[in-house]
């Protein structure tokens, strides 16, 4: 399981919204990391998730933020 936030917010991803982040300048790509951090931080739902499920939390949390971006 990947440590860093990169690996882990690409982990979380479904495959499309894996390839859409992938092709991505490095710039976007840690503005929507810190994006899903702050999602993950910020949402009492997720936290109650977190404690089921971090896997899933992280999962929600990253398809919030990539559909923002849609």
């Amino acid at each position: 399981m990947p440590t860093d936030a990169v690996g882990r917010f690409l982990a979380a991803l479904d495959p499309h919204h894996r390839e859409i982040f992938t092709s991505r300048p490095r710039e976007d790509q840690e503005r929507l990391v810190a994006a899903w951090e702050r999602e993950l931080a910020s949402d009492d739902e997720l936290d109650t998730l977190d404690e089921l499920s971090p896997p899933a939390a992280e999962a929600e949390a990253a398809r919030r933020v990539m559909d923002l971006e849609s």
